[in-house]
């Protein structure tokens, strides 16, 4: 009964003398056919596939050569172990077989044990190669479907942020709709002060590509909260009493709250776009020095997407008109602002604004309100 672990061995040369020898040599090992001319070499190759081929050079009508280029070009052949069997010995001869496609040359005449231990080393090569070439395939289809499940995963992500701000925003804008453009103008300027400070050492390590995109979607969510504060706090045309001013500073834990249950309905409460979302509506009142809100937090406690959210949230207040307040000059806004450098703002991310404070300006002009209100003359809420 034929063994089908065997490999097969596929000879082809028209000395019957070397076949015979070569049948002893191989045959106790191996399962072995033989064609004693090129062409018949070729068509038995098709019909008969082999592990390695076993390949004289000096042949009639069809010499070795072609038949390696022949069998090269055929699919069934082309990654097939082809090791010439030849008396010429020149190195031309043998740079020229290589160059058509040939693993070896065996010279003739042939040592036992050499072409034993050559066959066997081709053979296992030739095993490792095809593992290697399943394996590889195998990964490939497992990248591919992978990064299909991660494509689906980031266009249903970016739809749901999208809803998630558009939903969120037109919410916030309803209820109040003093603040106009300040959504836009807020998200540019945290973007372009995040680009400003990647290079600071303090901020090299989280102020990448990916983060700042995420800072740029996830800004317009800060103040969502505030639809939870009541219309005559939120609308107040002066200033908030204590208990007003307690029930006004909720809106930053509301916000992160609802941001939080929507990661969550979602299945991705772990998604930095959640998270940061989520930390800039609950951060962003907080101050350097501490004496901010809701949580006390200071210095490098606060996390650097509202410490960059405050800079920008504070200007945009100051040169903006409120119902409960004038706008400021740009030069006004700036110098309240730098009184309050390690106080409410992180020293370094105030600089960072100071250097570019012209775009600041830019970005203002570009998205500036196109209706401005007559503005109540009663007692101002202090912004900062």
């Amino acid at each position: 009964m034929k063994d089908n672990s065997r490999s097969r061995i596929l000879i082809i040369d028209d000395s019957p003398g070397v076949i015979e020898f070569l049948d002893g040599v191989l045959s106790p090992d191996y399962d072995l056919s033989f064609a004693t001319s090129g062409i018949e070499g070729v068509a038995l190759a098709q019909s008969y596939p082999a592990d390695i081929i076993l390949l004289d050079v000096m042949m009639p009508e069809l010499d070795g050569y072609d038949v390696c280029r022949q069998l090269r070009e055929l699919r069934m052949t082309r990654d097939t172990p082809i090791v010439f069997l030849t008396s010429l010995a020149s190195p031309h001869d043998e740079e020229f077989g290589l160059s058509l496609g040939a693993d070896d040359f065996i010279a003739k005449p042939i040592s036992p044990p050499v072409l034993r231990a050559r066959v066997k080393n081709h053979l296992l090569f030739a095993q490792s190669q095809r593992a290697l070439k399943r394996q590889n395939e195998e990964l490939e289809i497992l990248v591919f479907e992978r990064t299909k499940e991660v494509m689906r995963r980031d266009h249903k992500l970016i739809a749901a942020q999208t809803s998630i701000i558009t939903a969120f925003c037109a919410l916030a804008e309803a209820r109040d709709h003093e603040t106009g453009n300040h959504i836009q103008r807020t998200q540019n300027y945290v973007k372009i002060l995040a680009e400003r400070l990647r290079w600071n050492r303090r901020f090299s390590a989280v102020l990448n590509d990916d983060y700042i995109n995420v800072l740029y979607k996830s800004a317009p969510l800060h103040d969502v909260g505030k639809v939870s504060v009541p219309d005559a706090i939120l609308l107040k045309p002066g200033g908030l009493l204590p208990a007003e001013w307690e029930i006004m500073q909720r809106h930053c834990a509301a916000g992160s709250r609802a941001i939080a249950r929507a990661a969550q309905d979602y299945g991705e409460a772990e998604d930095s776009f959640f998270e940061v979302a989520a930390e800039i509506a609950m951060f962003h009142h907080e101050r350097w020095d501490g004496s901010g809100y809701p949580q006390g937090l200071a210095g490098d406690e606060i996390p650097v997407s509202a410490r960059l959210m405050a800079v920008a949230d504070v200007y945009d207040a100051l040169i903006s008109p409120r119902i409960y307040k004038r706008a400021f000059s740009q030069d006004k806004a700036i110098e309240l602002m730098v009184e309050q450098r390690g106080r409410h703002f992180d020293p370094d991310i105030l600089d960072a604004m100071l250097e570019i404070s012209d775009r600041f300006s830019d970005i203002a002009r570009h998205f500036s309100d196109p209706l401005e209100r007559e503005h109540s003359p009663h007692q101002e809420r202090v912004a900062i």
